[in-house]
């Protein structure tokens, strides 16, 4: 548009130049006024084309450079997405391009605390999780930014891969994950047997893909705890944060709480969150965590892939006067009497010897791999670089030491009157010394308190804890 104004002007002006020396030269004749304005007449337009031919020129030029910068602009932003995608850096989307990958939020596959979790398809037709992560106070924000911090540099065959993430509002983020088929682990182990699948994964795994999640746990997580720049402590290891692909393959997911830690750090002090039953004692005592909390987690899911069932489990039994008294299994317990009878083979999922031949050599090895995980003091626990060498048979398995096993977050195993799961925020208020005395009593050891400070100004909280001895 500019060009053709420019056209228009310098024809319209040499036009008007021309029609004023006619004229001049028919009221003037050949006198002097007539010279006069003819010389003046063709100097402004011997100026007027000059300008027209030099702006010409210096148009053509940018446009040439304007053709040149859009080219290497467009060359860098096609590396940089290449280098991006090779690198592994996550994409940030719009809003509007999640709302039309998960069809307006229609498919919902899970649920958690402060996030919601979509299944979605890109425009490349890549199937994808959309994680909503929304929040009204810092919590929301410290979850989105550790999970960014945690996933976005590491590439691990066993680790979920974050695909991008999008800042919609200042309470309202988002993170976009692979989709992975078969849903979470704790839909395979605890799921009844002959239970149809479905598209969150749901049934009975078998004893070698049991073993195969085990050893494919244990990579992930020596591989954020050994091979990455800084430590990764995923800190809430359970089988509601282990995902199984189409192959069944293990994929370690949700960093939510995750912490980085130098590699010359021996532990970090970090306010106490996870989930209740995997929490490390040294985290619930205050003393500092490390990749050693890690462990214990994984040892507690070692667990409960050999029996199918949780490390902690209430079960109803007749009291006097016919009453009905709630009691409290601690797997680890009752694994390592059976261990010590000869009678190791009770303590595995009744559905596997259903199912398949299973070798008590390997239930024995898989056993005395946890209880080295579940080691009391951090530091007699291994790492999980040996974990992986024991599991794959590279070095045998040595018997582990006795040790007191501690029941941390005794108070996770009550409910509430009602029967309602009692909340970390509420549980102290409706859980009087009373009835936590009367539910530790149902364990074998003693009661004690040990009361928990966060961060100067937050509250505090009170947590019960039960030493078993396995002898």
């Amino acid at each position: 548009m500019e060009d053709r104004t420019a056209n228009i002007i310098t024809i319209a002006s040499i036009i008007n130049l021309t029609v004023l020396i006619i004229v001049s030269r028919i009221i003037f004749h050949l006198t002097e006024p007539f010279f006069l304005i003819l010389g003046a007449s063709l100097a402004a337009i011997l100026a007027t084309i000059g300008f027209y031919i030099i702006r010409r020129n210096n148009h053509s030029r940018r446009q040439q450079l304007e053709t040149i910068i859009a080219s290497e602009g467009k060359e860098l932003r096609i590396e940089y997405s290449f280098l991006r995608k090779v690198a592994g850096l996550p994409t940030k989307f719009k809003f509007q391009e999640l709302e039309e990958a998960t069809d307006n939020w229609k498919s919902l596959i899970g649920k958690g605390g402060s996030a919601t979790v979509y299944k979605g398809c890109l425009k490349d037709g890549t199937a994808v999780a959309v994680k909503r992560i929304q929040h009204g106070e810092d919590r929301g924000e410290k979850e989105f930014r550790s999970e960014i911090a945690a996933i976005a540099s590491v590439q691990h065959v066993n680790l979920v891969r974050l695909i991008g993430y999008c800042i919609h509002t200042n309470n309202l983020h988002f993170l976009v994950y692979d989709f992975i088929p078969n849903g979470s682990l704790s839909n395979w182990i605890y799921a009844p047997l002959g239970s149809a699948a479905n598209s969150r994964g749901g049934g009975c795994l078998t004893w070698s893909q049991r073993l195969k999640v085990a050893v494919d746990v244990a990579k992930a997580l020596a591989y954020l705890h050994h091979d990455c720049r800084s430590k990764v402590l995923h800190l809430d290891v359970k089988p509601e944060n282990i995902l199984l692909d189409g192959s069944y393959n293990a994929i370690v997911s949700d960093f939510g709480i995750s912490k980085l830690m130098r590699r010359d750090d021996s532990r970090i002090v970090t306010g106490m969150r996870g989930t209740r039953g995997y929490i490390a004692p040294e985290w619930l005592l205050g003393v500092g965590i490390s990749e050693k909390s890690d462990v214990f987690s994984y040892g507690i899911v070692l667990f409960e892939l050999i029996s199918g069932r949780r490390s902690i489990k209430a079960i109803d039994v007749d009291a006097h006067g016919n009453k009905i008294r709630r009691r409290f299994e601690y797997f680890p317990k009752i694994i390592t009497e059976k261990l010590k009878a000869g009678h190791i083979m009770e303590t595995v999922d009744t559905r596997l010897m259903d199912l398949s031949q299973v070798d008590e050599n390997e239930v024995k090895k898989l056993v005395h791999v946890a209880l080295w995980c579940i080691q009391d003091k951090p530091r007699r626990r291994p790492s999980m670089t040996e974990v992986v060498k024991w599991l794959e048979g590279r070095v045998a398995v040595e018997e582990p030491p006795e040790t007191k096993m501690i029941v941390v977050d005794l108070l996770s195993i009550a409910k509430g009157e009602n029967g309602e799961d009692v909340g970390w925020q509420n549980r102290n208020k409706k859980k009087k010394p009373g009835v936590i005395a009367r539910v530790a009593s149902q364990l074998n050891g003693c009661l004690a308190p040990n009361v928990y400070s966060d961060t100067p100004g937050s509250k505090s909280f009170t947590y019960s804890m039960t030493m078993i001895s396995p002898r």
